[in-house]
């Protein structure tokens, strides 16, 4: 795995007024990106399509995976890291990296809660989710995969500011 590159790759907090963050349940155990039975919950994340910029793939990535349009950008991180764990099934579009070189985005939400729809496609794109929620920033990590709870200990103690409510 060590002489595979990262998938380049972004990750948003969306903060609603209350300062919780959305957080959906992953409906597929699809290759490396895997699901481990009580860790379905994550927040919105997605690739960066070739030559775009990473604030603009976070807005595209929110918008296909949640419906939400509507969001205003507070912050984001440096580059962060993780690796896949390993994985031995069929052939997989995440099967040529390692792992993802994920930019966070902190975003405040400032649409109507009616558009949050995870399982519509768009941009022809098949639904990762099947229920979104808000949920406390800080007991986010416990909620998703094993391999990817440092990134979001990382991303909590970055965005920790915005989890107030306004």
């Amino acid at each position: 795995m060590s002489g595979k590159p990262y998938r380049p790759n972004v990750g948003i907090a969306l903060f609603n007024a209350d300062g919780l963050v959305l957080i959906a349940r992953r409906i597929k155990d699809d290759g490396p990106e895997i699901i481990a039975p009580g860790c379905e919950w994550q927040m919105p994340q997605g690739g960066i399509d070739a030559h775009e910029d990473p604030r603009a793939a976070a807005a595209r990535e929110l918008f296909e995976e949640t419906g939400v349009t509507e969001a205003d950008y507070l912050g984001e991180t440096g580059w962060l890291t993780y690796e896949f764990p390993p994985y031995r099934g069929a052939a997989h579009k995440l099967a040529q990296f390692r792992g993802q070189r994920q930019k966070w985005f902190a975003m405040r939400f400032e649409g109507n809660e009616s558009e949050i729809d995870p399982v519509t496609p768009r941009n022809d794109q098949e639904p990762e989710f099947d229920q979104w929620r808000w949920e406390k920033l800080e007991t986010v990590a416990a909620l998703v995969v094993p391999y990817k709870r440092e990134i979001y200990r990382r991303v909590t103690a970055a965005f920790a500011g915005f989890a107030v409510q306004r």
